[in-house]
């Protein structure tokens, strides 16, 4: 099993709008849209990510720190306890349970240690680690050989219909889920691919 963090395991409590809305108002969408497509070359460790908000802070006229609004923002995770139980559950049933997760080197490092993933996961394949983002089908593919199960073995879950996409062309197969849509419609797609949870 290889899970995807943001959407799948975790959210930014109030949403990421809201982050900039003191400063953007109605314009904050539009801010994160172009702060997510610059962040790319970060995904893939090619550069500091709060080098690149810096940039876009600067853009858009908000005078503040681009370290503090990474640590306000970025940082501020909160795991969803339900799909941290079903990942235990899966744990406790015999499956392998493995991270697969775009993130900045600095918001990996994060997640490993202060929200406690080392602990939660048996494998985890953060982008930045692995100069490869998804969707890449390589991204995938180095996954696979991490987790050291064909890909064909592995089950990817995943928000975004791009990487759900590049799992499957990297030969996983994959669930297409977020978070809104609840933890029934999960546990009913994993039992149509014969992955049963260990009861709670």
């Amino acid at each position: 099993m290889l899970f995807d963090a943001d959407g799948v395991l975790q959210h930014r409590p109030g949403g990421w709008e809201t982050a900039f809305e003191e400063w953007l108002g109605v314009r904050a969408q539009d801010f994160l849209h172009e702060m997510f497509v610059a962040e790319k070359p970060a995904m893939s460790d090619q550069r500091d990510a709060v080098e690149i908000l810096a940039e876009v802070l600067q853009r858009w006229g908000i005078d503040a720190p681009a370290e503090e609004v990474f640590a306000a923002v970025w940082l501020r995770i909160e795991p969803d306890p339900a799909s941290l139980a079903l990942v235990r559950r899966l744990r406790r049933a015999g499956y392998g349970v493995h991270l697969g997760t775009n993130q900045s080197r600095r918001r990996a490092a994060y997640m490993r240690t202060e929200v406690g993933y080392d602990e939660l996961f048996d494998v985890s394949c953060y982008s930045a680690e692995l100069r490869l983002a998804k969707p890449d089908p390589g991204y995938f593919t180095r996954a696979a050989e991490l987790i050291a199960a064909p890909a064909a073995e592995v089950l990817f879950i995943d928000d975004l219909a791009e990487n759900v996409a590049g799992a499957r062309e990297a030969g996983m197969a994959a669930i297409h889920w977020h978070l809104r849509e609840g933890h029934d419609l999960l546990e009913k797609q994993l039992a149509e691919r014969g992955v049963v949870p260990a009861g709670t």
